[in-house]
This record gives C-alpha cells, sequence and structure tokens, in this order.
C-alpha cells in the first residue's frame, strides 16, 4: 500500500526571495501572506525561516499510518484494507498522499518565471517518480518474507502507489502552472478571480476544465462501459491438476460496481493486460473468497471463479479519478497562501472538508458506495474531506497554538518521507536486514524481535502491534537524524 512522496523536496531547497534559508515552501507561505505589511516586519518573520510544520507532521502521520496497516493489518484486520465496498483506516492512507502533495503543489508553483521552465520540470520529476515506483512496486523487490528478488518483465507489474501520485502530481502541477490567470491576489474576490477555475472544479459547482473532465469521464465510463466475459489464467489449487489453467468470468454488463464486473478492471486488463495487474486484490478478502474474511483464507467451498483472478488496486481509470483528491489539496494550498489570518484559513478549510464529508455520505445513501478499489465519487469525497480536516486540526495545534513538542517525531519523520517509504513500506530495510541470519533464515533478527514480543505478551496480535510500533519509532529517530545532518532526498 501506500506512502508518501518528496515530489516536493527539491523546492523545499529552492527559497522564494532567494535568501540563505532552505525552507523554499515555508518562506513562500510567510511572504505570500503579508504581502501588504510594512517591509521591516516581513524582514523579521522571514528572517526567523519558519516552516509550514503542520504539512511535514501531516506528511509524517501518514507515513506512520502507512506503516502500521500494513505491518500490523494482517494480525488486525479491521484495520487493514476494506475488501471492496465501505472504508477503514488503511483506506485513508492513499487519499492522504496524493492531499499533502497537492498542497505542495500550490506552494511550490507561485511564482513560475516561465511556464514551459515548469512544465518541463514538473514532467521530468513525474518520470523520475513513475520509474521509482517501477523499480520499487514492479516486483523486484519480493517484501520481507522472501528474500529473492528480481522480476519477469513479461509479468511486471506497471502500475502502484508512486506511479498513481505522479500521475495526479502531473495533472495537478499542470492545472496549477497554465490555467491560473496573472491577476493580483489582493482581495477575496481576486482570489476567486485567479483561481475560478480549481475554485469551481474542487467544489464541483460547474463543468470546469480539469475536475470536471475528470469526473465526468469516470462516472461515464463507469457505469456506461459494457464489460463483456473475459478469462485468465488461474494458479492450479489440486495436484490432479498440473499448470495454470483457463478461467472464465461471465459478466455481459454495464455499470457493475462487484470485483468481477467493473469498468476499473476491463480498463485494465485490456491496456495493461492481465500479466501485469495486481496478483493479490483485496477482494480475496471477501465472504465469497475466503473462508476467514476480512482476512485472507483458503477458498470456501463453490467459491466464484473471479477470486483467484488479478485486478490492480491503482489502475488507469481509479487513477483518474485519485488526481482529483490532489486538486482538492491544490484548493487548500491556494487558500494557505492567499488568506493572511491564521483562523481565517482555519474556518475555510473547516467549511470544504465538511462540505466534502457531507457529500460524501450523500452520494453513498444515492448509491454511490465507498470502494478504494474503485475510488469512487464518494469514496473521493469523504477520504478528501478527511484530508482537509486533519490537517486543519494539526495546522491549529502546531502552527496556530505552537504545540510542537508532542509532535516534533512526525514531523522528522515527515521531512523525509520518501526515503522512509522506499526502505520502510517497500520492505528493502527489512529484506536488507533479513538477508544476515543465524544457520537458517527464520533466525534472522527482525522476525526474532517479532517473536520475542509475541512472547513476551503471550499474543501474537499484540506482540505484532508492538512491534510496528517500536518501529514507526525507530523510522521517527531515522527521520530526525537525517534532518539534524541536513539530508533531505529529493527527485
Amino acid at each position: 500500500m501506500p506512502a508518501q512522496i518528496a515530489i516536493e523536496e527539491e523546492e523545499e531547497q529552492q527559497p522564494l526571495l532567494h535568501s540563505t534559508t532552505t525552507d523554499g515552501i515555508e518562506e513562500e507561505v510567510v511572504t505570500s501572506s503579508l504581502s501588504n505589511e510594512p517591509d521591516a516586519l516581513k524582514r523579521k518573520l522571514i528572517g526567523s525561516n519558519q516552516r509550514l510544520l503542520s504539512l511535514d507532521v501531516f506528511r509524517g502521520l501518514t507515513v506512520a499510518l502507512m506503516i502500521l496497516v500494513d505491518d500490523a493489518g494482517g494480525a488486525f484486520p479491521s484495520i487493514n484494507h476494506t475488501p471492496w465496498f465501505g472504508v477503514t483506516i488503511a483506506d485513508f492512507v492513499m487519499p492522504f498522499f496524493l492531499f499533502g502533495v497537492g498542497v505542495s503543489i500550490s506552494l511550490v508553483f507561485k511564482k513560475a518565471s516561465s511556464k514551459s521552465l515548469a512544465t518541463k520540470k514538473v514532467v521530468l520529476r513525474t518520470v523520475k517518480l513513475f520509474l521509482l515506483g517501477l523499480f520499487l512496486q514492479g516486483g523486484y523487490f519480493h517484501g520481507r518474507n522472501n528474500l529473492a528478488y528480481g522480476v519477469d518483465v513479461a509479468k511486471i507489474r506497471w502500475l502502484g502507489v508512486l506511479q498513481r501520485i505522479s500521475i495526479g502530481y502531473l495533472l495537478a502541477s499542470i492545472t496549477e502552472i497554465w490555467l491560473v490567470r496573472n491577476v493580483m491576489v489582493d482581495s477575496p474576490t481576486a482570489f476567486v478571480q485567479k483561481y475560478y477555475i480549481q475554485w469551481l472544479g474542487n467544489t464541483m459547482l460547474a463543468e470546469m476544465i480539469i475536475a470536471t473532465l475528470l469526473l465526468s469521464l469516470y462516472m461515464c465510463v463507469l457505469y456506461g462501459l459494457y464489460v463483456p466475459n473475459w478469462e485468465f489464467q488461474s494458479p492450479s489449487l489440486t495436484l490432479s491438476t498440473n499448470g495454470p489453467h483457463t478461467q472464465i468470468v461471465h459478466c455481459g454488463v454495464r455499470g457493475s460496481l462487484e470485483p468481477p464486473c467493473n469498468a476499473v478492471g476491463y480498463i485494465d486488463r485490456y491496456f495493461l493486460g492481465e500479466p501485469h495487474l495486481y496478483r493479490r486484490p483485496v477482494y480475496r478478502r471477501t465472504k465469497e473468497c475466503s473462508v476467514n474474511s476480512p482476512d485472507y483464507g483458503h477458498l470456501p467451498p463453490h467459491s466464484p471463479e473471479w477470486c483467484l483472478a488479478p485486478f490492480d488496486p491503482e489502475g488507469i481509470l481509479s487513477s483518474l479519478m485519485a488526481v482529483l483528491t490532489c486538486i482538492v489539496g491544490l484548493h487548500f494550498g491556494l487558500i494557505l497562501l492567499h488568506h493572511k489570518g491564521q483562523m481565517h484559513r482555519v474556518v475555510l478549510w473547516s467549511m470544504s472538508s465538511f462540505a466534502l464529508l457531507f457529500s460524501g455520505f450523500v452520494l453513498q445513501l444515492l448509491g454511490i458506495p465507498f470502494s478504494k478499489p474503485l475510488y469512487t465519487l464518494s469514496y473521493m469525497c469523504i477520504t478528501a474531506g478527511a484530508s482537509g480536516l486533519f490537517l486543519t486540526i494539526i495546522f491549529y495545534i502546531v502552527d496556530v497554538k505552537h504545540f510542537r513538542k508532542p509532535v516534533v517525531l512526525l514531523q522528522w519523520m515527515g521531512m523525509n518521507a520518501l526515503i522512509i517509504y522506499a526502505l520502510a513500506a517497500c520492505d528493502i530495510f527489512p529484506a536488507a536486514v533479513q538477508g544476515f541470519y543465524w544457520r537458517s533464515p527464520e533466525n534472522n533478527s527482525v522476525d526474532g524481535l517479532e517473536s520475542l514480543l509475541q512472547s513476551a505478551l503471550r499474543s501474537s496480535k499484540w506482540g505484532t502491534l508492538v512491534f510496528v510500533l517500536l518501529e514507526i519509532l525507530f523510522w521517527c529517530l531515522v527521520g530526525g537524524f537525517l534532518h539534524m545532518k541536513g539530508i533531505y532526498i529529493k527527485l
């Protein structure tokens, strides 16, 4: 699952006023909100080298949540991803990442001196991030419990978490660079005039360029595309059958949101190919496909044929819908830049967040269910609203009331989210540590510590939870060490 990106890390090293500080993004926030203040006050506050700490804490919280649900979700299925419909804690992680990227984009491209140059940088960074995701999530690394490496390129997984975020970053950045009018923002009216495309698109009040086109395309394809019968190569589950065999899934429908016959899966099978999709989709934990539902388990008697079919949770069509979460984050960032009062920002953010949450619940009541694998409209609204609400709360605590010491660990983690994601969530560090073992691969320090905690607590579930919490603490301290050394990973 998910993971935070540091697309914006490079820009954090580029101050808006070219001063000696390295806090480029945060300095943009300070200077833009003081455009009408006396010069002496500007110099005083700019020189204080303030950071938008709440954004760092928000990133850190997201990474910590990702590690928690990834590594403890097996022991506590209730916090793991929902098997298909509904939302759990894990289902908020990906939208949190996308939302944070959108907020950063608004800060980074506030004053793009050259649109073509800015676009070139965005495209280059998008390619780098996509290729990094392909390397980390395409199948080359096999995970903590499988120390093998390498991938058959005929079965490489083309899409994943980082690839989805690269798509969101690209489209949201292009929106900010090319669809913003060059109007001086000195009043609420001017703010709406300059950003009316994103303002209307994010709140879905009119047919505007990016958000409305993406939403319309998604809804038309999801509910209007005819999904025919299809087949896939299923692994053999019996000794009497050698090798994979062909399974046929019977569909012939339009507008289905169920696992076997939805348009999201059909688009991915058609354009990407069945061998290049994720092989262990969440619907294997549904009651139809698992005797241990909502956890993974053996197939029940007379289970449907599609239970063993692949499905990519970060597919093409759902990724286009996920871009809207980035655009919502972009809208929140614009409010941060162009409204002076801290409480004014809090009020506007709260109004936007509750409006999205309300819209999500209304859409769910109207028949559009919450579904992360499909990234339905109701799911987008409720998760984007929750993202905004959490950022608002963190902003109020950290940047308004200045209660910073209790969240300093999350702040450290958020400052180097990309490297922590690559090392922790993609199992690079655990696999490297497990490479050293005593006589057999099972006798390694990672598994040994987890087993020790399980024995001490006399519970495999709670021992695993304590192990994961220690893991999160470890990565917080790693982030703090990198911060003290002035190391920030950038693309």
